[in-house]
């Protein structure tokens, strides 16, 4: 006879391993398939930031929290923009999933939680992260998963790439078909078949069909290259939150072959570091206050700007006297990047001349350097910035090409609030469920970033489905 397996999990990643974790605990017949070679998912590049209210670590730091407080902070940051049942879902209980994180092994650094860092700071601290971002969490569960693998509660599959679903004529799933890494095609049999299988940021095509701008960065994890959402279309599903597409407020990318690695990071952050630089956009014009502490205000201002680019420019004096704006390199460092040249390391003896390296208008450009010039002999800048440590004025001039871009994907498959994957008339498809970033980061996110509101909902979303929202 056929086996027939009561839960198919296709992802093992921040969804899929403590989903399989929690149905074999429940008694449920597993089979996790990967199309990698090892478990993890986006757990091997992603910085593994959470974020959880109520929980025993900040009651033992004398923090007060609630879900309500978190829900309503995850909303303000979003401007509205989170699913209001998703992001419910996720913070109600995201305490109950970091403390078990906790009771399994995983340890925050020592000063956590934390109000933010690097996204917009939420108005108490509940934001953690391990010593090793991601690889803390995957080192937790993995070994988790493991156990219950050689125990034969979970069956696992590595290098099997699902291609399809099974669907019978009342389009109900019954299991899913997968190729190995010999390209021979299985089978398998479910009761159940939970899509937990990442993003499409690692899929330059899809990314840019999908986000509306080319893929820049080779950051994302190669395996996150869209397959559930084309078996989630296939089956019937749909997608939604093409609304909520976002980028970050810059890389530094010193190549025009995309997608490609960073050059470094630039320290936009006024809190690590107040700028001494003037920011122009395509047109050669400023756009944002520098130094404006809000990370969302300058995300969501580089969005409207063309082409997502600006670029940071600033002279001799700046280069010399200001603190080194690349994270971790020296003054010498920059200068001999500069001397090495490419489209983001942009050098020339008078501003005219660095305008016509960086493509941008001359006139444009000088108007805007004056502009910012009397600000800072005034006391008085036309955007209100505050830190003015320097005219722009002594050659040779600088510019850093910035590129807005993603790593994560903004679009995903429809749920419903028990996680099934629903038509477009709102009608779920039997037998299918999905979480994590497959659902699309803008539905606990918005159009913004909520920092740890990618990794924790995905992990309650497993741990979940894996407990009680799975009819076993």
């Amino acid at each position: 006879m056929t086996r027939r397996w009561d839960v198919i999990v296709v992802g093992g990643g921040s969804s899929g391993l403590p989903l399989a974790l929690f149905a074999a605990q429940r008694g449920a017949d597993v089979l996790l398939l990967d199309h990698a070679s090892e478990l993890g998912g986006t757990l091997w590049v992603a910085s593994g930031q959470m974020s959880a209210a109520g929980t025993r670590l900040q009651q033992q730091k004398g923090i007060a929290d609630s879900p309500d407080e978190h829900y309503a902070d995850v909303m303000r940051i979003s401007r509205g923009t989170a699913d209001p049942t998703l992001v419910r879902l996720a913070v109600d209980h995201a305490a109950d999933t970091f403390d078990w994180l906790e009771d399994v092994g995983f340890r925050a650094l020592p000063d956590h939680p934390v109000a933010g860092n690097a996204h917009e700071a939420y108005l108490k601290d509940r934001y953690y992260w391990g010593e090793k971002g991601g690889h803390s969490v995957r080192e937790t569960l993995v070994p988790l998963v493991m156990e219950q693998v050689a125990a034969g509660r979970i069956t696992l599959h590595l290098q099997h790439e699902v291609t399809e679903l099974v669907q019978d004529d009342d389009g109900a799933i019954t299991g899913v078909v997968a190729r190995d890494a010999q390209g021979t095609l299985h089978t398998f049999p479910g009761r159940f078949t939970t899509l937990t299988c990442g993003g499409y940021a690692a899929n330059p095509a899809l990314f840019e069909q999908l986000n509306g701008y080319p893929q820049y960065t080779a950051q994302p994890y190669p395996f996150a290259r869209g397959a559930g959402i084309a078996l989630g279309l296939a089956a019937g599903g749909y997608l939604r939150g093409h609304e909520n597409v976002y980028n970050n407020f810059g890389s530094l990318l010193n190549s025009d072959q995309f997608p490609c690695q960073l050059a470094g990071r630039v320290i936009t952050y006024p809190e690590m570091r107040q700028p001494w630089e003037v920011y122009v956009n395509a047109e050669a014009k400023r756009f944002i206050r520098e130094d404006i502490p809000s990370v969302d205000a300058r995300e969501m201002a580089l969005s409207v700007q063309t082409g997502r680019r600006f670029w940071i420019v600033f002279d001799q004096h700046i280069l010399d006297n200001a603190p080194p704006i690349l994270l971790n390199w020296s003054r010498e460092q920059l200068q001999q990047a500069f001397a090495e040249g490419g489209p983001a390391f942009l050098s020339a003896p008078t501003l005219d001349a660095l305008a016509d390296a960086a493509g941008l208008d001359p006139d444009a450009l000088q108007t805007t350097i004056d502009g910012y010039n009397y600000g800072v002999d005034t006391g008085s800048d036309f955007f209100g910035r505050q830190h003015l440590p320097a005219r722009v004025e002594q050659g040779p001039f600088y510019a850093l090409r910035m590129q807005g871009s993603a790593t994560s994907s903004a679009v995903g498959l429809a749920v419903n609030a028990q996680l099934q994957v629903i038509r477009a008339d709102g009608t779920p498809i039997p037998n299918l469920y999905a979480a994590g970033e497959l659902l699309g980061a803008g539905q606990t996110m918005g159009k913004a970033a909520c920092g740890g509101m990618m990794v924790t909902p995905a992990l309650t979303f497993g741990r979940l489905l894996g407990s009680r929202i799975l009819p076993l």
